[in-house]
C-alpha cells in the first residue's frame, strides 16, 4: 500500500471538525508518519474505552497523555495510581533525549506542563482520605471485599435490609459488628426470625472475623464519615480540569479493595449525576486499572450490574476507560460496550498467549495495512494498535500509532513537593479526619438499655418526657435522612430514591 493512500485513509478516519485529542501519528511498514494524525473526538469519550498491554509496554503513559489532553480541554479525570508514580502530573516534563526524539518523528513541538491535581487515598496516609459509609458501599460489595460465600453473603443482605426497615444507618464497622451481634446473641435474635429468617451463628462468626481481619490490616479506615463527596470531582482551575489520582501504592497487596471501592464510586456517580444526554465533550472521564480484578469470581448477578453501570452512565456524561493486560480479561457483554481500543503490545510466549493474541485481534476492525498477529507482537514501547469511534460513532481504521509523550513529569513528585501538594489541598482538609455520628451502634445500645429497664421497671408508667430520646436524635440526623423510610437497594448498595448526601453546590458544578 502507498504512503499516500494510508495517509489518506488514516485522515478520512480520524480528522474531525469537533473537539478532539491527539493520540499521535499512524505508522507503517516500520515508518512514523507525521501526517497521519490519530485523534480521538471528545464526543466519543462516554463511549467508553480499553487500554492493555503486557507490563512494561506504556500502559500508564498512555493514560497519563489522554488525562493530560482531557484536563488541558477542561474535562475533569480520576484515575487511580497503582504504583505511586503519577503524582508528578502535577509538575512540568523535561525535554529529555528520548521525549525530543518522539516529538521530532511526530513532527509537532514539546511543551512541558504541569496540570491541576488532587491526590487521594484509601489509607488516608498519601492523600485526601477517601471514605464511604457502610450504607452507601451495599452489601454485594462489601461481600465481594470481605470475600464471603453465597450463603453469608446471604446474611449480609439480610443485615442490610433489616437495617434499612429499622433506620439503623451503618456508618463504619463498628456498626456492622453491634447490628451483627445485636441479632445473633442480642434480644434481636427472636425478632429477625420471624420476619427476615434465623441467622445461622456459623455464618454470623465467619462474617465477624473477616471484619475483623480487616480491620487488623487497617483498611477499615475507607468506611466511616465524612464520606466522600463526587461533587469534588468535578473541579477545575483555570478552565483545566482537576485530575484527581488514587495512590493505592500502600495497598497493593489487597487489590480487592481498591477495585471495589473505585467501582463503588463509579455506581455512585451513575445513581448521582442527572441526564446528560448528547454532549461535545464528557463532564468526566473515569480510569479503572487493574481492571480484572473487578471481574475475577464475580457472581453473574454481579456482573450484570456492572453491565447496567457503564451502559447507563455514559447517558450521564461520564466515560470509563478500563485498564489491563488482555482484552479477555473483560467480560463479552461489558467489552462489547467499549468503542475506543488503544492496545500495546501482546507477548505470545505460550500457546495461551497465542490463543489470546489471536482472540484479540478479532475485536479490531479489519486492516489492509498489517498483518495484526505479528504486528502485535512487535510493537515498541509507547506504540499501539488504536481504533475509535469517530463522530458519528463508527469505528476508526485500525492503526498502528506512535504515541504523544506526556507534558508533565512522567514519574513521581519528590517527597517535599508531594508533601507540599497535600498541605495546600483543601480537599486534604475536608476529608482528613473522621467524624463519628450517632448511627446503628448508639441506637442499639440505648435500645438494649431501655429493654433492660423496662424489664426492671415493669410496673412503672413510661416516661412522659418531652426531652429526645437518643433513638429520636438520631433518626432526625443527617445520617439517619440518607436512609430513609424505605429503601430499594441496587445490588451495588446504591441508595435508589434517597436523599442526595449534598446541601450545597460548588460554583461551576454540574449539579
Amino acid at each position: 500500500m502507498s504512503k499516500e493512500k494510508f495517509i489518506a485513509s488514516i485522515n478520512k478516519s480520524y480528522t474531525t471538525a469537533l473537539p478532539s485529542i491527539y493520540l499521535g501519528a499512524g505508522i507503517l511498514n516500520g515508518e512514523i508518519i507525521p501526517e497521519a494524525k490519530v485523534n480521538l473526538p471528545l464526543r466519543m469519550m462516554n463511549r467508553h474505552g480499553l487500554v492493555t498491554g503486557a507490563t512494561g509496554s506504556g500502559k500508564t503513559r498512555t493514560l497519563q497523555l489522554i488525562a493530560e489532553q482531557l484536563s488541558s480541554v477542561g474535562v475533569p479525570v480520576f484515575m487511580p495510581d497503582m504504583k505511586g508514580d503519577l503524582s508528578g502530573m502535577a509538575k512540568e516534563g523535561e525535554a529529555n533525549d528520548k521525549i525530543k526524539e518522539r516529538a521530532t518523528a511526530l513532527g509537532i513541538s514539546f511543551t512541558p506542563s504541569g496540570f491541576p491535581v488532587e491526590l487521594y487515598s484509601l489509607s488516608g496516609k498519601l492523600g485526601a482520605q477517601m471514605r464511604a459509609t457502610v450504607t452507601e458501599f451495599g452489601p454485594a460489595l462489601l461481600s465481594k471485599i470481605l470475600e464471603l460465600n453465597d450463603t453469608q453473603t446471604g446474611v449480609l443482605n439480610i443485615i442490610f435490609k433489616y437495617s434499612d426497615d429499622k433506620k439503623l444507618p451503618i456508618v463504619d464497622f463498628n456498626d456492622l459488628k453491634k447490628v451483627l451481634n445485636y441479632l445473633t446473641e442480642g434480644p434481636g435474635a427472636t425478632e429477625i426470625k420471624a420476619d427476615y429468617g434465623k441467622i445461622s451463628p456459623a455464618s454470623a462468626s465467619t462474617i465477624l472475623r473477616k471484619i475483623v481481619s480487616l480491620e487488623q490490616q487497617g483498611v477499615n479506615q475507607i468506611f466511616g464519615e465524612r464520606s466522600f463527596d463526587i461533587e469534588d470531582f468535578f473541579d477545575r482551575v483555570d478552565g483545566r480540569g482537576v485530575i484527581s489520582i488514587l495512590n493505592v501504592s500502600d495497598i497493593q497487596n489487597q487489590p480487592a479493595i481498591f477495585s471495589t471501592f473505585m467501582l463503588a464510586l463509579l455506581a455512585e456517580l451513575y445513581q448521582q449525576l442527572p441526564e446528560a444526554g448528547d454532549l461535545d465533550k464528557p463532564k468526566l472521564v473515569f480510569f479503572l486499572d487493574e481492571a480484572h480484578l473487578l471481574f475475577k469470581e464475580a457472581p453473574k448477578a454481579f456482573l450484570d450490574q456492572i453491565d447496567q453501570v457503564i451502559r447507563l452512565i455514559r447517558s450521564k456524561g461520564v466515560g470509563v476507560f478500563f485498564c489491563t493486560q488482555l482484552t479477555q480479561d473483560i467480560p463479552p457483554v461489558v467489552l462489547a460496550q467499549l468503542g475506543n481500543r488503544v492496545h500495546h503490545v501482546i507477548r505470545a510466549f505460550t500457546p495461551n498467549d497465542v490463543k489470546a493474541l489471536r482472540e484479540t485481534v478479532k475485536t479490531f476492525p479489519s486492516s489492509d495495512y498489517y498483518e495484526m498477529e505479528k504486528q502485535f507482537t512487535q510493537l515498541g514501547t509507547g506504540q499501539a494498535f488504536i481504533t475509535v469511534l469517530n463522530e458519528k460513532g463508527i469505528p476508526t481504521e485500525t492503526v498502528v500509532t506512535h504515541l504523544a509523550p506526556p507534558a508533565s513529569v512522567m514519574g513521581p513528585l519528590s517527597n517535599d513537593a508531594y508533601k507540599q501538594l497535600l498541605n495546600n489541598s483543601d480537599l486534604y482538609r475536608k476529608y482528613k479526619d473522621a467524624v463519628n455520628p450517632q448511627s446503628a451502634f448508639e441506637l442499639l445500645d440505648q435500645r438494649m438499655r431501655e429493654q433492660a429497664d423496662a424489664k426492671e421497671n415493669t410496673s412503672k408508667p413510661l416516661s412522659t418526657s418531652k426531652e429526645k430520646s437518643t433513638f429520636d436524635q438520631v433518626l432526625s440526623s443527617p445520617v439517619a435522612k440518607q436512609v430513609g423510610r424505605e429503601l430499594i437497594r441496587g445490588v451495588f448498595g446504591v441508595l435508589f430514591g434517597t436523599k442526595v448526601r449534598r446541601t450545597t453546590r460548588r460554583k461551576g458544578s454540574f449539579f
